[in-house]
């Protein structure tokens, strides 16, 4: 069976890599997902599925009924874009100015269409359900995966399956970790305000920037001195609005930053750090403080059980397009998949990517392309786990 599975899929490859294209050209942003959508029902069309649209909202569910009493397993690919003008030169890049498929999102939707289609065709070779989750806005607070939660998409789910395409991984194989894998991610916004005044006279004034520059430099201390050397954390102060006047003391300045943790509890506690050292700027400079702290989406964990069986299965698959199943270092980047495994016990993987040239540029670069071989194996990876779970 399974082997059935990869001949069609790698049959298939070169349909994957055209709807893969096709989707680059026509990468549409978070929440504002209109004709993708669209195009993911309408290649459902006239198959043996039952296809729910609108769904989160702008989500697409499909669920894959074997007619026979079994187990329910959800897998799971997203597909917005991304705000970047594109440079990468590519006969296919994007049509839609400042708009970017750079993060591969393009891709995990080919790929899982054309997986979908051969489960469709396969489904009377094992029982009980696969839920396709076609999830929009990844890549925006507070994502896409929450409200298709809310819609039903993982009710008598088991577990969740996603997988996502690496340009900075070994093309060929795949790539897990147990446990935490990927950043919980917060946003927080500071407003200082002093007194304004003229340059001459500061003694007259009380100066907002620097009130808010010495807060830029002491929130550097929370990982190197708040933080275990065995946890995760970063802190990013990613604007500074405190353009003004040169000969003018500013009365109030903005800030706005960004956390990650790989632990949720590594970012509460950066959360009350902030919070600490935005009371001692209160008393240290008199100025007045309105700080606003917004968790988004929780560190994405990986269910030991369920991701040591993804592992071994993928490892014992007669495949010959994954060239090995490694385990890989946590990554920095966050992931609203995150949502499904805090519901469910869940396991996102990794298909390496990276292009054969050696030009590897990171997620999110205008750049940034992939090693399109990397598709057919995130769908035998995935397709391979979902035959033996259901099987």
């Amino acid at each position: 069976m399974n082997k059935k599975l990869i001949n069609t899929l790698q049959e298939k490859e070169a349909r994957m890599i055209e709807i893969r294209r096709y989707l680059h050209e026509h990468p549409e942003l978070s929440f504002k997902e209109e004709e993708t959508p669209k195009y993911i029902a309408d290649f459902y069309k006239d198959k043996d599925c039952e296809v729910e649209t609108n769904v989160g909202p702008n989500g697409v569910k499909v669920t894959i009924d074997s007619g026979k009493p079994g187990k329910t397993i959800a897998i799971r690919a997203d597909f917005d874009a991304l705000p970047i003008k594109e440079a990468t030169g590519l006969p296919f890049a994007s049509k839609n100015e400042g708009v970017m498929h750079a993060c591969g999102h393009d891709a995990h939707t080919a790929y899982m269409l054309i997986l979908g289609e051969t489960l469709i065709e396969m489904k009377d070779q094992f029982k009980g359900k696969v839920i396709i989750i076609h999830q929009p806005a990844e890549e925006m607070p507070p994502g896409g995966a929450q409200g298709m939660i809310k819609d039903g998409v993982l009710d008598g789910v088991d577990h969740v399956l996603g997988a996502h395409v690496m340009s900075t991984m070994e093309a060929g194989k795949v790539f897990y970790r147990e446990g935490f894998v990927q950043t919980g991610r917060a946003y927080f916004k500071l407003n200082v305000q002093g007194s304004g005044g003229h340059g001459s006279s500061p003694h007259m004034a009380n100066d907002a920037i620097v009130a808010g520059a010495q807060f830029v430099t002491e929130v550097q201390t929370i990982v190197s001195r708040r933080l275990s050397p065995f946890e995760t954390g970063v802190i990013t102060i990613g604007s500074f609005d405190g353009k003004g006047q040169f000969n003018v003391i500013k009365d109030a300045v903005e800030l706005e930053g960004d956390v990650r943790a790989l632990t949720d509890d590594t970012r509460d506690t950066i959360e009350k750090e902030l919070k600490r050292l935005v009371e001692g700027l209160e008393a240290t400079f008199g100025v007045t403080c309105d700080f606003e702290f917004k968790k988004d989406y929780p560190a994405l964990y990986n269910d030991p059980e369920f991701t040591q069986y993804v592992a071994q299965t993928i490892q014992n698959a007669d495949a010959d397009d994954i060239k090995g199943i490694e385990v890989c270092e946590p990554q920095p980047p966050s992931e609203d998949f995150a949502f499904y495994a805090a519901t469910l016990p869940s396991t996102f993987i990794y298909s390496g990517a990276a292009p054969k040239d050696g030009k590897i540029y990171p997620h999110h670069h205008p750049k940034f392309t992939i090693d399109e071989s990397s598709m057919l194996v995130a769908a035998e990876a995935v397709g391979t786990v979902v035959l033996d779970y259901l099987s």
